[in-house]
């Protein structure tokens, strides 16, 4: 097998910061190279279906993008999204996603998944992309994951949701507008209102 197509690979791989075979074929790679960089231990299989090269170095959001390689359209939500935006001293042992109602749930061997069905406006508003480690994520804004926080309190405990906007009111301190817009989207504003009385 040609040295260079092997390496060709890693730079894919290395580029995309996670694979899955179907991506490298895409790009002309076989499965027999992959397999031959898993036994020249330069590529390592992470999880089912997802490789890493063997240096890679995985950051503190890397389970983020094991997950958005495997459920692209899934959004990152309420605990995982205030964890993403500094938001809160929590740390969930697992990932939230936000579904739409019907959607059929993922099936992962790892990590753990926690699914909070979401629909019309609360499920489209306030979807960002960012870019971890080569693969793109979608998480809700730190406005939009307040509110959900305030709509979702019976789930995680309205200490957290309180947590989350004491936090978000002192590092977005122009972001009151967009918290309220979100906060009517969630149907919570009178919810929210008297701790962001409290909180001023």
């Amino acid at each position: 097998m040609a040295k260079s197509e092997r390496q060709r690979a890693l730079r894919i791989i290395r580029a995309q910061g996670i694979a899955r075979p179907r991506d490298l074929v895409a790009r002309g790679i076989s499965r027999a190279t992959l397999a031959r960089l898993l036994d020249e231990d330069l590529a390592v299989r992470e999880a089912r279906g997802l490789y890493v090269v063997a240096n890679h170095a995985p950051t503190e959001t890397h389970t983020l993008a094991q997950v958005a390689k495997r459920v692209p359209h899934a959004v990152f939500c309420l605990l995982t999204a205030l964890r993403f935006h500094g938001l809160t001293t929590q740390s969930p042992a697992e990932v939230w996603l936000a579904l739409p109602e019907k959607a059929r749930r993922p099936r992962l061997d790892s990590p753990r998944l926690r699914v909070a069905r979401f629909s019309g406006p609360a499920l489209t508003t306030g979807i960002e992309e960012h870019t971890v480690e080569g693969v793109v994520i979608h998480v809700y804004s730190a406005a939009k994951t307040v509110a959900d926080c305030f709509k979702y309190r019976n789930k995680i405990g309205i200490d957290v949701a309180v947590e989350a906007l004491r936090d978000f009111s002192r590092r977005y301190r122009g972001g009151a507008t967009e918290l309220a817009r979100c906060a009517k989207i969630c149907r919570v504003s009178r919810v929210l209102q008297p701790y962001l009385d409290a909180i001023a």
